[in-house]
């Protein structure tokens, strides 16, 4: 007797959403109440501080109450867009952000590709640890540091000469065509070995089986990098770079502050030091606000299009 198996492509019904209720919201009482102190801090310094925006179409004066203050409408923004200086500083944040978010990226990721390769713990773990200490200093410490190997009779500057390199010391920190390059190496310093712990995360949840399939495939060592690691991690790095490029405007504050000097001031301001000059330093709040507004909302904006553009793409996304 012949019998006849049908199989059936099994239909999966999409799960129904867990209504709202009493009951649902009493039997997880205990997250709640958790997340009350972190929902607050979020209000009392992400929500409230926003009522501050008023100032960028006020003429405003400290003095003054609420109801005394000078609306101007859009007046700030046209200065803003119109100002040479403000052009010049916009430059300044998108270059700087551009190299240190290429020299962070790729830095991190060569980084981290490498230490999974050490199959010695011990040298592992102490590579680990020397390229994590710098980010623990303070861009103080940092700046300091970096001024000191950079003077004329610094280390790099001897290090050159001896390597026939140069024929006379060079001012790093007096010439503007440095100072971005200068600023970028610095971040990699400080930044590239805790930029690697995520990047060593994601490698360690990669299935062992892949590299024992590569390796009975005669892959080496460099492909089975390129083929079995980089692949396990794209979705963490095109997360990350989406959320990188949400701070594309964040070119930083205490390095350029720090290490800017009269003769590179063209070269070293940022956004964030032109609203310090013009918020704190001349009392021009209003212009200091709307360069801040415009800040947010340009990274706003980046990140939406970077999300979308990831979608788009079939990527990973944030949302």
């Amino acid at each position: 007797m012949a019998v006849t198996v049908t199989n059936k492509k099994a239909v999966r019904k999409p799960e129904k959403k867990r209504k709202l209720t009493w009951a649902v919201l009493k039997s997880q009482q205990q997250l709640i109440w958790m997340s009350v102190p972190l929902t607050l801090y979020i209000i009392l310094f992400a929500y409230v501080p926003v009522w501050g925006w008023t100032m960028a179409f006020q003429n405003y004066k400290p003095a003054r109450s609420f109801s005394q203050q000078d609306w101007v409408g859009f007046k700030q923004f046209k200065f803003l867009f119109t100002d040479d200086d403000f052009m010049r500083v916009l430059r300044n944040t998108l270059g700087m952000s551009i190299i240190n978010l290429v020299l962070g990226f790729v830095t991190a990721i060569v980084l981290a590709l490498l230490l999974n390769e050490i199959r010695k713990v011990i040298w592992k773990r102490t590579v680990q640890t020397i390229s994590y200490l710098p980010h623990f200093l303070s861009w103080v410490i940092v700046t300091g540091i970096v001024a000191t190997s950079l003077a004329s009779d610094g280390i790099v500057n001897d290090l050159l000469m001896k390597l026939h390199l140069i024929k006379e010391p060079i001012l790093w920190l007096s010439e503007g065509k440095y100072f971005w390059g200068i600023v970028g190496a610095s971040h990699v310093w400080k930044e590239v070995g805790w930029n690697t712990i995520i990047y060593l995360a994601a490698m360690a949840s990669i299935d062992p089986a892949l590299y024992e399939a590569a390796e009975m495939d005669g892959a080496s060592r460099y492909r089975k990098m390129l083929h079995v690691t980089l692949p396990g991690i794209k979705s963490t790095i095109v997360i990350l770079l989406i959320m990188s490029i949400g701070h594309i405007l964040d070119a930083g504050f205490e390095v350029q502050y720090l290490l800017g000097n009269g003769l590179v001031v063209d070269w070293a301001e940022t956004i964030d030091i032109f609203v310090l000059k013009y918020g704190i330093a001349q009392g021009n709040y209003s212009l200091a606000t709307a360069g801040g507004i415009f800040k947010t909302v340009v990274s706003v904006a980046l990140l939406l299009v970077a999300n979308w553009t990831a979608k788009r793409l079939g990527e990973e996304r944030l949302l």
